[in-house]
């Protein structure tokens, strides 16, 4: 990948108040995507958000870890606003790069950037959430995290390998109420590696 990829992405990169607030437009009447389904998922997505940004709490040890930061860190996300695991996790991300001078938090349309998702590949697939820890200083791609948190992703690959499927829908259901007893515990804690990541060898 090259560092002209990743200057060209930030170009086109917005801030999470601008997406939040895209998202909202939606829910207004505005739609993002002109397809029902998703449009139906975006409207479900800003409900989650939007109280998200009331309630998220960042722990004390994610907290004291962010001191430690070592160099100027973008996070660049690539996203959907119709991703149920996206509405769970940007806000976590949001109040982090709030709390933490040293993270800027900027994100792009999956859709409109696939080359850059191309990649980002999770097991060969365009899963999003995706975020790219970049050194703002010299462009390098530090390393990626996502697309859900790991007991997250236990759960999706059960579902995606079962003989038996349930409606995707329903399953949507069963992960929505997993993050919400989790309360963003496990998010916090695979973020904290992330932090350390200045003096890592790009690939």
């Amino acid at each position: 990948m090259t560092t002209d990829l990743i200057k060209t992405s930030l170009a086109k990169a917005i801030p999470y108040e601008e997406y939040f607030n895209r998202v909202e437009a939606g829910v207004e009447g505005d739609s993002m995507y002109n397809n029902e389904n998703l449009d139906y998922y975006t409207k479900l997505n800003y409900q989650r958000m939007k109280r998200l940004n009331k309630t998220v709490t960042l722990n004390s040890q994610l907290l004291n870890a962010g001191e430690e930061i070592s160099c100027d860190l973008t996070w660049l996300v690539i996203t959907e606003g119709w991703c149920g695991d996206a509405a769970q996790i940007l806000p976590v991300l949001n109040k982090v790069s709030e709390a933490i001078d040293k993270i800027d938090l900027k994100i792009v349309y999956r859709d409109q950037n696939l080359e850059l998702m191309d990649e980002f590949l999770t097991n060969g697939g365009k899963s999003i959430p995706k975020v790219i820890i970049i050194d703002k200083n010299t462009m390098e791609v530090k390393g990626s995290w996502g697309p859900r948190p790991e007991p997250a992703q236990d759960m999706f690959l059960v579902y995606k390998n079962s003989e038996t499927k349930i409606e995707y829908k329903d399953f949507q259901v069963e992960m929505q109420k997993w993050y919400a007893k989790d309360k963003s515990e496990h998010i916090q804690k695979e973020l904290i590696p992330l932090f350390d990541l200045c003096q890592a060898v790009s690939t």
